[in-house]
This record gives C-alpha cells, structure tokens and sequence, in this order.
C-alpha cells in the first residue's frame, strides 16, 4: 500500500486458484492489460501452509490473487498473514458468499474480497487501484464486514465456552449422538441403563442451553467440534 506507480510489466501478479477454468481466464485477462502474471498450481496432494507459500514468495509478487478454498489445501486465509507481511498486496477473489470468512480474510491482511460471480474487469480494476496506490474497498463495507467476522466467532467462542462444560462422560454421549445413535444403543456401548444416558442427555442440553437432540448435534457440528476418540 501506498507504493509508486509501476509500469504493468513490472507490475507481478501471482494467481493462487485451484479452479482451472477460473484461474487461466483470469491469468489471460491480466496478460491482455499488460501485467506479468504467473499462475501458482495448487496441488491435488495436502500440503503445509509453508510449503505453498514458499512456492509463492519465489516469484515475488507485488499483488497476490488469492482464492479461500484450495481444494486439498483447505483455506487460503492461512497464507494471507504471512502474505502480506512480505509487503504483497492480497486479494481474495471467492466463490463463498459467507460474508463472515470475508471478514476474516480483511482481518487477516487481505486487501479486498471480491466475489467470483463478478465480471472480471471489477477485478482487473482493483489491480489498476493497487498499481497506482489507490483505496481498494470502502471503509463502510469493510467495517461491516470486519463486524460480522467478530460476531461469528463470538458466537463459536460462547458454544466452544458451553461445550467446555461437559464432562468427559457426557462428551463421549455427544459423540454418539453426532454419529446418530439412539438412546438405547448408547446405554449398550456403555453398559448402563437408559435411564442413565437419558440423564446424561438432558445434562448435556441443559449445559448448551438447547431444547433437543438435533439441536445440541446441530451445534456441536456448527463449530465443527470433534468427539473424543474421533
């Protein structure tokens, strides 16, 4: 941000994308207008985090055009904090419409989000801002944005903080429940009677502050919470 005017030749962009379709229109787009574009493969296989941004940093970017789901990977807003503090301009063009992960993605550094389902010129556009050292995104929509970021993980905060309240007996419960077990044939994996795990059931809602089943698995899903054992 803030740095001088470059000619568009001198101007890298790295595309990270594991949509191929996407990435290559986007890559001859911004050859059209003049820019040195490369295009970094996301591999089929998992692969760290440091693996994947060392094979970005070798080409040195000025902009990085930067998709959320990598597909093998998992989520790009991993890289955008270390992306960004080499001094790379970070934007995030994604097919979610989860407006909170956008959030997310500015929080960690991002510049701009912009949706895929958007002409491309909108994002050849923000390049051009980037390039002659121009505001990108309202302040407005980023504060929203940012907003409703904070919210969403307030909200996983206070249902990790009540799932906390379990005890371990009542954790291995709500496994069994998430795996859609019934009462009976969890009282005959623990070799206790129904009565006892109807008891349990009614602690573990009572502690999430939830009224049935589904929604204690509902949950405990949401925040992506994992049984012990699992």
């Amino acid at each position: 941000m803030g740095q001088p005017s470059s000619p568009r030749s001198q101007l890298r962009i790295v595309i990270v994308e594991d949509h191929v379709l996407f990435a290559e229109s986007l890559e001859l787009a911004l050859l059209v207008e003049g820019y040195d574009v490369r295009r970094v493969l996301v591999p089929e296989r998992s692969v760290t985090p440091n693996a994947l941004l060392s094979t970005i940093a070798r080409h040195q970017p000025r902009v990085v055009l930067l998709d959320l789901d990598l597909g093998d990977f998992g989520d790009g807003v991993l890289l955008i904090p270390a992306l960004a503090r080499t001094g790379a301009d970070v934007v995030v063009v994604t097919g979610t419409v989860d407006r909170a992960r956008w959030g997310e993605a500015l929080r960690y550094g991002a510049r701009k989000v912009s949706s895929k389902s958007r002409p491309l010129n909108e994002i050849l556009a923000t390049v051009r801002r980037i390039n002659h050292g121009l505001p990108v995104m309202d302040r407005e929509e980023r504060e929203e944005l940012l907003a409703l970021w904070q919210d969403q993980r307030d909200e996983r905060d206070d249902v990790n903080a009540r799932l906390g309240r379990l005890t371990p007996r009542e954790r291995q419960v709500l496994g069994h429940l998430m795996r859609g077990r019934a009462v009976h044939d969890i009282a005959a994996l623990g070799v206790v009677s129904e009565a006892t795990v109807r008891t349990q059931v009614k602690s573990i809602l009572a502690k999430l502050e939830v009224s049935s089943q589904l929604a204690a698995v509902g949950m405990a899903h949401h925040v992506e919470w994992r049984p012990p054992g699992s």
